[in-house]
């Protein structure tokens, strides 16, 4: 994955999350892109890039929440790198694979923050009920997931088209 092309990617995730999904709120929850980020670029480019995806969105996100600045990062890092671990051995060969792999790593993902931050001194589990962020962040990114997938897949296409011809690599 290119930097170059993964940033604006990010940007605009940021800008979405902030601005669109930061007004709707069901029972006090919120969905989260960022963390959709995290989870396809894992499922698309392994777990290395996607720690590192992760990472990035996470950080960025930490710029905009009242957490303690690094929570989302370590998380979203965490989360992308196990999406891409998992990811490795999940066979695409269905329409309905990648959302439904967004929807439970996205509900994963919501219950080990909630417990990171829980250890970290936080009232994650105080706030809106942790079932009705687990089921809002897991639906909203199961519908999100495809035009997701398809902007990261226009971040790999460099990597992908030196994988098909190796001369250009060099």
């Amino acid at each position: 994955m290119s930097a170059a092309k993964v940033a604006p990617i990010l940007l605009v995730g940021l800008l979405l999350q902030v601005c669109l999904f930061g007004t709707f709120s069901f029972d006090g929850a919120r969905p989260d892109l960022m963390v959709l980020v995290a989870i396809l670029a894992g499922l698309a480019a392994g777990p290395e890039k996607g720690a590192v995806v992760g990472f990035a969105a996470g950080l960025a996100f930490d710029v905009v929440l009242a957490t303690p600045f690094g929570l989302s990062a370590f998380v979203y890092t965490i989360v992308g790198y196990g999406a891409g671990v998992v990811g490795t051995n999940v066979v695409r060969s269905a329409w309905w694979i990648t959302p439904a792999f967004a929807a439970v790593c996205s509900a994963l993902a919501m219950v080990f923050y909630a417990l990171v931050g829980e250890v970290l001194g936080q009232a994650t589990l105080s706030g809106p009920p942790l079932t009705s962020i687990v089921v809002v962040v897991a639906l909203v990114n199961a519908v999100l997931a495809w035009p997701v997938a398809k902007a990261l897949s226009w971040a790999r296409t460099d990597e992908v088209s030196h994988r098909r011809h190796p001369f250009l690599a060099r």
